[in-house]
């Protein structure tokens, strides 16, 4: 295991995806994935990065994918977890919690 805790990383942008009608925007599947994550992962540590697709991106990687979503290839926001891809578009909350499940993270019971 190379990183002592998941990397949720979320391409986005302003404008809500044409495709993605009545989806929330870029930044608010972030902070709400943030918010759910906390909520049910308590004391579990992980890193959450919001990358504007629109901005200036620094790195070839993060360049890469934003290339992609602006060429039809995803939908954004487009969400991944230790670089897995686990959602687009209208991004659901089940997949994240399983990879984060399968990178060792264990939920709190309500």
């Amino acid at each position: 295991m190379s990183q002592s805790h998941p990397v949720i990383e979320v391409f986005g942008a302003d404008i809500i995806c044409a495709s993605c009608v009545n989806a929330p925007s870029s930044k608010d599947t972030y902070e709400w994935l943030q918010a759910a994550i906390s909520r049910k992962y308590p004391e579990q540590p992980f890193t959450i990065r919001y990358i504007d697709i629109e901005g200036v991106i620094d790195n070839e990687r993060d360049q890469d994918y934003a290339n992609r979503i602006q060429e039809d290839e995803f939908f954004y926001p487009l969400v991944l977890v230790n670089d897995e891809v686990v959602g687009e578009g209208y991004v659901q909350i089940k997949p994240v919690f399983t990879a984060l499940e399968s990178a060792g993270f264990v939920p709190t019971e309500e």
